[in-house]
């Protein structure tokens, strides 16, 4: 699979941990009166460990901060698995694994790109989420976290049928995303993305990443993507800036997908 890097991470503006500073006191500001804002982070793509992988999981450890992991069952061996583990050993943070689809593959001949569309019979779809999280279950253990990241953050009807059907805690994809889940299977979905952006110039991408974001603070729940095989040295110096800004903040709380599952039975 091919990762590009963003022109907005060509370079980081002028006193950007002011910028910050301001958009997140000021989506706080807007936030309902009397509620703190649930932010969480969740990085797709994972199964194959290195340095890019290694640098994100140093990041969150240093401010203790929880990660949303969305792993690809099929890319996934007990080496690579040994080998992310060793990576993610440490009591300063929560690592919440969880699903990402199968085998990030594209089933649909028109449209935009599905693993889990409308191509595809629900027998097949069910064999594969299946399939992927009995992988995963037999490799994780007790560290798989039943929460499904469709690949491209799209999926149909009938997978959220059966990802409700098979018990899942949640489903995790966009802001919007459409069809909605049902009651008994809650959306996580994140409404800012940090590396797979559209924007021809870095201006235009640093204006609208940093209005996401507000946004979705006052909103009263964050949901940040990460990919952290586009990330450069200008990506993570910026994802180190922003954790520095959110756990000092009184109004934020940084949660996982586990810690949303919580606030929703309350």
């Amino acid at each position: 699979m091919k990762y590009d890097v963003s022109p907005i991470w060509q370079r980081l503006p002028i006193d950007l941990v002011s910028k910050i500073e301001r958009c997140v006191a000021a989506g706080c500001e807007r936030s309902p009166a009397g509620v703190e804002t649930h932010i969480f982070f969740r990085a797709d793509d994972i199964a194959v460990p290195g340095q890019q992988f290694a640098r994100l999981l140093q990041i969150f450890s240093r401010y203790r901060a929880p990660l949303c992991l969305a792993v690809v069952p099929a890319w996934l061996t007990r080496p690579r698995w040994s080998a992310l583990r060793r990576i993610a050993q440490t009591t300063g943070s929560h690592w919440c694994w969880h699903q990402h689809g199968w085998r990030h593959t594209n089933h649909e001949v028109e449209g935009k790109k599905q693993e889990f569309g409308p191509a595809r019979s629900r027998a097949d779809l069910e064999h594969d989420i299946s399939c992927g999280r009995q992988r995963l279950e037999k490799l994780l253990d007790k560290a798989f976290y039943p929460v499904f990241t469709p690949p491209w953050n799209r999926c149909d009807q009938k997978t959220l049928d059966v990802l409700e059907h098979l018990g899942y805690a949640a489903v995790s994809r966009s802001r919007g995303s459409r069809p909605q889940s049902s009651e008994r299977l809650p959306s996580f979905d994140v409404n800012v993305d940090l590396h797979t952006r559209k924007e021809i110039t870095p201006a235009d991408g640093w204006s609208n990443l940093l209005d996401e974001l507000q946004q979705a603070i006052a909103s009263g729940r964050c949901g940040i993507m990460i990919h952290h095989q586009r990330m450069n040295q200008a990506a993570f110096d910026f994802l180190d800036l922003l954790l520095s800004v959110l756990t000092r903040h009184k109004k934020v709380n940084l949660v996982d997908f586990e810690g949303l599952g919580s606030t929703a039975e309350q």
